[in-house]
């Protein structure tokens, strides 16, 4: 990240994707970063928001050096730009239906993005408009310690060319999931789960999630698992789909998860839906707090008008 101290503030602006109004804020938003913002501002679209805005654009990961990503969209667009720019903060613009990560609405973005900047250029005190999120990180077991260190160098993070035994994948903001060959009948495991080398439970699932505050309100909730305040310093260990589950279990944020998958013939690990690496059984799989948070600045959404929003 840039030093905010210096004479220009650098942003970046990161649109949903097939969104015209995306799309349309991006301009105008530019435009009041230029003419608003109380200090120099340098702004920055993504390559494939670039494409329709008729400005150059970098790829999103090259945003992890600017002092500030602004993401327009909804959960997902948020969730994708927190893999990409690490620690970087980001600013949420909510063009979704809920709203739990985005919280500035669309119409007041444009008074609301420039005020940031300049707070983030004057240093001011932003702790009042400042979320740190807890990140998972999931690795082979025993790879560098219990204590979920980085795998060795050299891991895959592919599928395509099968099971590998050292891997590695994007840290996690709302869950990380270890199921079976496949979900449903027929297609579940053997899975044990152990939280600091204590077993909790044993026995047939289609597979275990484990999610964070800020992922309890999407998969964790579809599973059957329990909502957390954001706030809350914790993670929530779910079976899914268990022959003979016990309810979740809600664990200290710094635990140490380990979950083995036995009697299949493959099996998976997923980051947030989309980052996957096949495994081959029997395997286990360390789940930890990350290391590095995601940062979210301005005005925070707020929870329980958010849980509203729920069907």
């Amino acid at each position: 990240m840039a030093d905010v101290s210096s004479a220009t503030v650098d942003v970046g602006i990161v649109a949903q994707r097939a969104n015209d109004r995306a799309y349309d804020l991006v301009t105008a938003l530019r435009t009041a970063l230029e003419n608003r913002a109380a200090v120099e501002t340098t702004v920055t679209v993504d390559e494939l928001t670039a494409e329709h805005v008729s400005v150059p654009g970098v790829p999103v990961a090259a945003m992890a050096e600017f002092d500030l990503v602004v993401s327009i969209g909804g959960d997902g667009t948020l969730l994708f730009v927190a893999r990409e720019v690490g620690e970087t903060p980001i600013l949420g613009v909510n063009l979704g239906e809920v709203g739990f990560l985005n919280a500035v609405a669309p119409s007041d973005a444009l008074d609301i993005v420039p005020d940031v900047v300049s707070q983030l250029h004057a240093a001011d005190d932003l702790e009042t408009q400042r979320r740190t999120l807890r990140r998972l990180t999931a690795t082979p077991a025993g790879a560098g310690g219990e204590d979920g260190a980085t795998a060795p160098t050299g891991a895959t993070e592919s599928t395509d060319t099968g099971p590998q035994p050292n891997w590695t994948l994007e840290p996690a903001l709302n869950e990380i999931v270890v199921h079976g060959p496949r979900r449903g009948h027929g297609g579940g495991a053997t899975i044990r789960v152990a939280v600091d080398g204590r077993q909790y439970v044993s026995g047939h699932a289609d597979g275990v999630l484990v999610s964070t505050p800020t992922g309890s309100t999407a998969y964790n909730l579809s599973e059957g698992g329990p909502l957390a305040h954001p706030d809350a310093d914790a993670l929530i260990v779910t079976q899914m789909a268990a022959a003979d589950g016990r309810p979740p279990l809600v664990v200290d944020a710094d635990a140490t998860i380990t979950i083995t998958v036995e009697d299949a013939a493959t099996a998976f690990v997923i980051s947030d839906g989309r980052d996957r690496q096949q495994l081959e059984p029997p395997v286990s799989v360390t789940v930890t707090t990350a290391s590095e948070p995601t940062t979210l600045v301005g005005p925070q959404s707020d929870f329980f008008a958010a849980l509203e929003k729920l069907e």
